[in-house]
């Protein structure tokens, strides 16, 4: 079976997920209540949002990701659904604005202040009314900018251009009626030019969303699917579902031929929904079970037998659902690979599981690491909507290769800003490398000569005008305090280097001493 190989080699067999401490988690989270099929909690590099109990409506809360431990019973919630909120997703291009639905049949558009919240939001950015019946999923196009996906149980999905003034919106500009009944789930493919949807019909789809035409169709009756996902440019889809004897069964598929699944296998008798999780950079596919707390995951690749198994995540506390870490929030100093926020109603918990590679290096790991998707749309909505198809634009994930945060960035307490390196003013370059690739140390006793210039978000903090506000000077001292964060770090980093040329020297002394 694919997940017994006997002999194969992979740079992440030994993948392991490591949970985090307590007081790394999120205590006193009054986690939904809600039944339905979702993951009710979205998270970003900024914030941590979750789905959560409100009297008299829907609400969910956005907490600064830095802000762990114990949360505050009356922390500020954004409720202004009138029914129970089913799923909240955030924008991939900008940290600061949330897209959630709910029973009240709308789809709203919200605004975070970068700020700690301080009392309820209520009114939101814009206010999608199209569907007559509540609304279960959303989803935001993978590349084009201020493009949402809206299904709803009146067995419609509707596209809506956000890219517009008004604040209510009332006409999607494509409607897809082409399911049967209730759709369960919905997918990208890498540059969001198709559509895969798995319905309560148990039928999966491929469409493509703005001819409104399905492409492909599944009826294979073994297998009833809940959810579908694209793997990347594999020319595959993923399903979960359950088999005729009701066990829980995957699924994988010839995204041009849905005629019989390229694969199929039983994986236990219980009865909680499984989430299919895809990382398209590392080719592993993580199962996150509903009501357990195990996390399988694979390898996929492109020959036979397409799914390598590797590894299974296990704990005594079952999740409720997850929320999932952007490539780009991730600890690569650590060698995390993934970051999955796990949803603990019995506890009130929400618990960050790190997927970690074992290295002894602590060197950046460029081949765990490749280009990812950045923070930046690759297509405006128009673009998009006349039929242009565009990949995402990359980045490196490499420190000091370039920003990977979507701007603006968060100004709560606990937020460390990236760092760049220091740039000097003088036009003649400085020796900068020996014939081994080390970096030169610089005698720092011509700094009064050569001014050096930190950059900050686009500005010179020597050079710039005094704070004028508490809000000012508070961010002004937390710029200090990274500020020297980063001059610690560099400080060991050049004592590390230090270190290595003094044992090389020594090592060449022994060598000539012995000639």
């Amino acid at each position: 079976m694919s997940w017994h190989p006997q002999f194969r080699s992979s740079k992440f067999r030994h993948v392991y997920g490591k949970a985090a401490s307590k007081d790394k988690c999120y205590d006193g989270v009054p986690i939904t209540l809600s039944v339905h099929d979702n993951h009710f909690c979205a998270v970003n590099p900024s914030f941590l949002a979750v789905v959560t109990e409100c009297a008299g409506g829907g609400a969910f809360l956005v907490i600064p990701i830095k802000q762990t431990g114990k949360l505050d019973p009356h922390y500020p919630k954004v409720c202004g659904h009138k029914g129970n909120v089913l799923d909240i997703k955030w924008n991939p291009f900008n940290d600061f604005v949330i897209a959630s639905c709910s029973e009240d049949a709308t789809v709203k558009i919200w605004d975070i202040p970068n700020q700690l919240l301080k009392r309820n939001i209520t009114t939101p950015k814009k206010e999608l009314l199209g569907h007559v019946r509540r609304v279960g999923l959303i989803e935001w196009h993978p590349t084009a900018d201020n493009i949402l996906f809206s299904s709803g149980y009146d067995y419609k999905i509707m596209i809506w251009n956000l890219d517009v003034e008004d604040a209510v919106l009332s006409n999607p500009v494509k409607i897809l009626d082409v399911h049967k009944d209730v759709v369960l789930s919905m997918s990208f493919n890498t540059d969001g030019s198709l559509l895969a949807t798995a319905c309560r019909d148990r039928n999966i789809r491929v469409i493509d969303p703005r001819a409104g035409t399905v492409l492909q169709e599944a009826s294979y009756k073994s297998h009833r699917a809940n959810k579908v996902l694209f793997l990347g440019n594999m020319q595959k889809l993923f399903s979960t579902g359950t088999s005729w004897w009701n066990n829980r069964q995957i699924a994988l598929w010839d995204q041009n031929d849905l005629s019989v699944p390229l694969l199929e296998e039983d994986l236990d008798g219980s009865s909680g929904l499984l989430f299919p999780i895809y990382d398209s950079d590392t080719h592993m596919l993580y199962v996150v079970g509903k009501g357990d707390g195990n996390i399988r995951y694979y390898e996929i690749s492109p020959e036979k037998p397409y799914l390598n198994y590797l590894m299974e995540y296990r704990s005594h506390l079952p999740q409720k659902g997850t929320g999932m870490m952007p490539k780009r929030g991730l600890d690569v100093a650590a060698c995390e690979i993934f970051r999955f926020y796990k949803l603990i109603p019995t506890k009130s918990l929400i618990e960050p599981i790190s997927m970690i590679v074992p290295r002894r290096s602590e060197s950046y790991q460029e081949d765990i690491y490749p280009l990812t998707a950045a923070a930046k749309p690759a297509l405006t909505a128009q673009e998009w909507l006349n039929g242009i198809n565009k990949g995402p634009l990359l980045v490196s994930l490499k420190p000091g290769s370039g920003a990977v945060n979507s701007l603006p960035q968060f100004l709560g307490p606990e937020t460390f800003m990236e760092a760049t390196d220091l740039s000097q003013q003088e036009d003649r370059q400085k020796p900068s490398e020996t014939k081994d690739g080390r970096k030169r140390l610089k005698d720092e006793e011509d700094l009064p000569k050569n001014k050096q210039m930190c950059l900050r978000n686009g500005f010179d903090i020597f050079e710039c005008p005094p704070p004028k506000t508490e809000n000012e000077l508070l961010h002004r001292y937390f710029q200090q305090q990274e500020e020297i964060h980063r001059l610690r770090a560099l400080v060991n980093q050049k004592d590390v280097q230090i270190k290595q040329m003094e044992l090389e020297l020594r090592n060449l002394r022994m060598d000539t001493d012995s000639h």
